[in-house]
């Protein structure tokens, strides 16, 4: 009887050391994985505070926009009213031509409203990626400008004193069009310097800079905003965004948000 416990003590020996080195195991790809987990939720909540910076609960814009190509220079302004990342209208008031053309986003779906033919056309999914009003920003920018934070997954590839480099990759479930973005953010304003963006092959397809920061309305901000692409073809083409007035957080009427909108606001 004694030599049979004594060998079931020693079965279990070994039994009881692979439970422990498999806990072992387990408990040092947590400590390993600790860190990337933590510097993952910092990447998401520097993006959260970013957009949260952009365009707080509710933004009144005034805007003017210089589209360069190889052949002319035009300019375009507008008003521009956004709650939040859900809902934008914007008017066109300059050129005279063009003065009147609203456009109103809602989510994920967009409409625009031409005086001239007296229309409301639903932009179709198939007409997300051409370009917007000739510029250099797309239907798409307009539709998804807000929505990094719920499409892309973030992660700090660098870090200095001065700002952070962020790489974003789409989440599987994201309808995006961008393989890959990096986003360049100053450190002690918590504000985008810099968004290039990359094919689902990385090819770098444009870069836009944010720059001369200032103080509109409550808050620092970036004024200028230049699109560049790297299109061979569009060589020397850019779009440049003037902020010239800015208010955030305050109350705009819901009525901007409905397709009666478009024609009602566009006078």
């Amino acid at each position: 009887m004694k030599t049979t416990a004594t060998a079931n003590r020693a079965q279990d020996i070994p039994r009881l050391g692979r439970v422990e080195l498999c806990a072992l195991f387990l408990l040092c790809l947590f400590l390993v994985c600790l860190p990337r987990l933590a510097r993952a939720d910092e990447a998401a909540e520097i993006i959260r505070q970013v957009e949260e910076r952009l365009n707080g609960k509710t933004a009144v814009l005034k805007i003017a926009m210089v589209i360069t190509t190889s052949r002319a220079t035009r300019t375009m302004k507008m008003d521009s009213y956004a709650v939040g990342n859900e809902k934008s209208f914007i008017k066109i008031t300059y050129p005279g031509k063009d003065y009147g053309i609203t456009f109103l986003k809602i989510d994920d779906a967009m409409w625009q409203y031409v005086p001239r033919i007296e229309k409301i056309i639903k932009i179709p999914a198939s007409m997300m990626l051409q370009s917007w009003m000739g510029t250099d920003f797309t239907n798409d920018d307009l539709v998804r400008e807000s929505s990094i934070s719920r499409d892309y997954d973030a992660r700090i590839i660098t870090e200095n004193d001065q700002g952070y480099e962020i790489e974003l990759l789409p989440r599987p479930e994201a309808a995006v069009v961008w393989g890959r973005l990096l986003m360049g953010v100053a450190k002690q304003e918590l504000l985008p310097e810099s968004v290039r963006y990359f094919d689902e092959e990385g090819v770098l397809v444009r870069t836009l800079q944010y720059t001369e920061v200032k103080q509109l309305g409550d808050r620092l901000y970036p004024s200028r905003w230049v699109m560049t692409p790297h299109d061979p073809e569009k060589a020397g083409n850019r779009t440049v965004i003037e902020i010239t007035e800015a208010a955030f957080d305050v109350p705009i009427d819901e009525e901007y948000f409905s397709k009666r909108a478009l024609q009602r606001f566009s006078d």
